[in-house]
């Protein structure tokens, strides 16, 4: 009997929920715990609902909290956690997987809350620590990271004798209506955007400003969109995974009246991750403005368009000629909301980490230590994810744009 944890019920929980509950063959059982029960509960009531399935229970933990999160794993005995609770608290809920004995995966890498800093070091020092325990940990299984990664290491099993530039690029096109709003937890989104960009040129890191570098790309279905040059972490484990990359980089749209709410969000002070004194208490700004914007889950109801992403390539194919090559998936905000109830932001990230899981528990990716996702075979997670909602594509020797 298989039976997986997740923990985290905002707009990537439901979907990775309904998704495994689409799959009872393998999730056997489902539990999903979070700060507050009556999300998961409601998170449940809804996929039972929808899917007639009876196999999902509920439970209530604070992911900081090592020994709530012990507690909650000798309860539950799962043979996987899914963490999609916040990057803050990557760290205790593998230290929870490791007292417990629980294989392990997560869609983002831990993250300070007191400095906005993206890198893997944290999680890749519990490499011996997970393999002396026969335990596996599979890092960042969401879309970018997750699937990005994926299709990089398919470029190079299958097209590629040597891959020489990498461009990851990320667009939504859809339309919610709203004035501002993240299509994902406000707090860690903006954190993500106002910081420096950075991207991997011959053998070292290059700097720019927040959102500096920019550029129309054209996305397939949708046309050109200004894309802005930022950093993501994937970059890391690409760039030394595959050290034949002379060039690695990420690319992300925004609109313009999303980017003149960003910049008086900065201006005014309330993209602050330090406290600030309020009444003789202390508040965190940017915490503060997370209570006060639209949540992500409930943007889907009238989202319109489509998100697309994808990795752009340049090297020598396996005949030693010039090779470009695209590979990406469109998703129709839409219809992931009539599906899971959820828009494409969080249908990208929740289906990609049911399949890394699923891959997990078949055996398919069950390797002890800690990895992320190019390090496993690339062709039965493709096949999966493809099945589950994720169609890829494939354009050869085009113009990258890039």
């Amino acid at each position: 009997m298989n039976k997986v944890l997740i923990i985290g019920c905002g707009g990537v929980g439901t979907v990775c929920a309904f998704k495994c509950a689409q799959n009872p063959d393998v999730f056997n059982e489902i539990v999903i715990a979070s700060r507050h029960k009556e999300k998961c509960d409601k998170v449940a009531a809804s996929i039972k609902s929808r899917l007639g399935v009876s196999n999902i229970t509920t439970d209530q933990v604070d992911a900081d909290e090592v020994p709530q999160l012990v507690a909650l794993l000798k309860r539950h005995k799962p043979q996987l956690v899914i963490n999609l609770a916040l990057p803050y608290q990557d760290l205790t809920i593998m230290d929870a997987c490791l007292e417990c004995g629980v294989d392990y995966l997560d869609t983002a890498n831990y993250e300070p809350k007191d400095v906005a800093h993206f890198e893997y070091s944290w999680q890749w020092a519990y490499r011996d620590k997970f393999e002396q325990a026969g335990l596996t940990a599979i890092l960042g299984c969401g879309f970018d990271p997750g699937v990005s990664g994926v299709y990089t290491a398919y470029a190079a099993k299958h097209h590629f004798g040597h891959m020489h530039t990498l461009d990851i690029v990320d667009c939504n096109a859809g339309n919610h209506g709203k004035a501002f709003a993240t299509n994902f937890n406000p707090e860690i989104n903006i954190r993500e955007i106002t910081q420096p960009g950075r991207y991997y040129q011959d053998g070292k890191w290059v700097t720019t400003g927040a959102l500096e570098i920019h550029r129309p790309l054209t996305y397939p279905e949708i046309g050109p969109r200004e894309s802005y040059l930022m950093y993501h972490e994937e970059l890391e484990s690409l760039t030394k995974n595959y050290p034949s990359l002379k060039r690695a980089r990420f690319w992300m749209t925004f609109g313009q009246e999303y980017l003149t709410h960003l910049r008086v969000i900065q201006d005014i002070g309330m993209a602050r991750i330090d406290p600030v004194m309020y009444n003789g208490q202390p508040i965190v700004p940017l915490q503060f403005l997370k209570a006060v914007l639209p949540n992500p889950q409930d943007l889907g109801k009238d989202y319109t368009g489509k998100t697309s992403i994808g990795c752009r390539i340049a090297g020598t194919g396996r005949d030693g000629k010039p090779l470009t090559y695209y590979i990406y998936n469109n998703c129709d905000h839409h219809a992931a909301y009539e599906e899971t109830g959820m828009q494409a932001v969080s249908y990208t990230t929740g289906v990609p980490a049911m399949t890394g899981a699923m891959m997990l528990l078949k055996g398919l990716w069950k390797k002890p230590g800690v990895h992320n996702v190019e390090e496993f075979d690339p062709d039965p997670f493709l096949e999966q994810v493809a099945k589950s909602g994720l169609p890829w594509h494939e354009q050869f020797n085009i113009d990258l744009e890039l």
